[in-house]
């Protein structure tokens, strides 16, 4: 969703997190094929959607707080998600983002042990950003220590298999093309990363913990939105490639829009109820409204 993050007001936001991962990429020690295919899957162009929505939901939250390590967290698991996924014992697709994917260039080895990399060092940055909590002036009420606890258990569950590691599982082989299957994919694959990073943007940011169940309520109907405002933009293609546990697919246009309608509400709901209905999240809220009607 190219538009999303394109917009001026994004711009110093998006550059802040570009700048910290190549600061970051220091940290994966001598010049090495393996090092060279994590730059080369981190750089590749990514849209950083879900770092950003860390670093604005900590905004929201008027603590002046720096997340950015955690925002970084959140796209080092997303990237390493994308290189298995584009493995030929999994999506088998030559391309991403454009651009030949990472084991297309690195070879399948390589590029499987710069996943392990980047997921592993995505946990070493929810340690530092919890670290720089202890070095924060802003009052916190809850300690460090604690946060970073609830962080590494909401990846390790979202990453998991009951969360990311399942959903893929279950695109690769479904049960059955039946609705609820299609509703499990898109909360285990796609839903998880989303709540890692509003949980992320809410625990670094100084967010009440007594409200994060509602800060993973807003990041599933959020994720389910994003999903379908995704699925009906791709429609003609999915058709194409008969993508059977695509929801626009499965429902036709008209019900999806009004399934994504629905999804998208809820989402907006949860925002003013956690007070995070910001001028930004609005922005994102009406373009992904504009992105599901508008056809590729």
């Amino acid at each position: 969703m190219t538009a999303l993050t394109k917009q001026p007001s994004f711009s110093s936001h998006l550059e802040k997190v570009d700048q910290k991962i190549t600061q970051s990429l220091l940290e994966f020690g001598e010049k090495t094929k393996l090092r060279d295919a994590c730059e080369y899957a981190l750089m590749s162009g990514g849209k950083r959607f879900r770092p950003l929505i860390v670093i604005l939901v900590a905004e929201a939250l008027s603590n002046q707080l720096d997340v950015l390590d955690a925002a970084l967290a959140v796209e080092f698991f997303h990237t390493a998600s994308l290189i298995v996924d584009d493995l030929p014992c999994m999506d088998d697709d030559d391309q991403r983002r454009d651009k030949p994917s990472t084991h297309k260039i690195y070879g399948e080895s390589t590029a499987l042990l710069a996943s392990y990399s980047l997921m592993t060092a995505g946990f070493g940055k929810i340690h530092q950003n919890a670290e720089n909590l202890k070095n924060s002036s802003s009052p916190f009420s809850t300690s460090s220590d604690v946060i970073c606890t609830l962080a590494l258990s909401t990846a390790t569950q979202c990453s998991g298999i009951l969360g990311a590691t399942g959903g893929q599982f279950f695109d690769l082989f479904p049960p059955d093309h039946s609705l609820e299957t299609a509703q499990r994919v898109i909360s285990q694959k796609t839903g998880t990363l989303f709540e890692i990073a509003f949980t992320f943007g809410w625990l670094f940011g100084g967010g009440d913990t007594k409200q994060m169940g509602l800060v993973k309520k807003l990041a599933h109907h959020f994720g389910f939105a994003f999903q379908i405002a995704d699925d009906l933009h791709d429609i003609k293609q999915d058709e194409q490639e008969n993508l059977k546990l695509s929801i626009a697919h499965m429902l036709g246009s008209e019900k999806a829009l009004e399934y994504f309608q629905s999804e998208l509400s809820s989402c907006c709901e949860y925002l003013k109820k956690l007070g995070l209905f910001t001028p930004y999240f609005e922005k994102i809220t009406h373009m992904l409204s504009h992105y599901a009607r508008f056809e590729k």
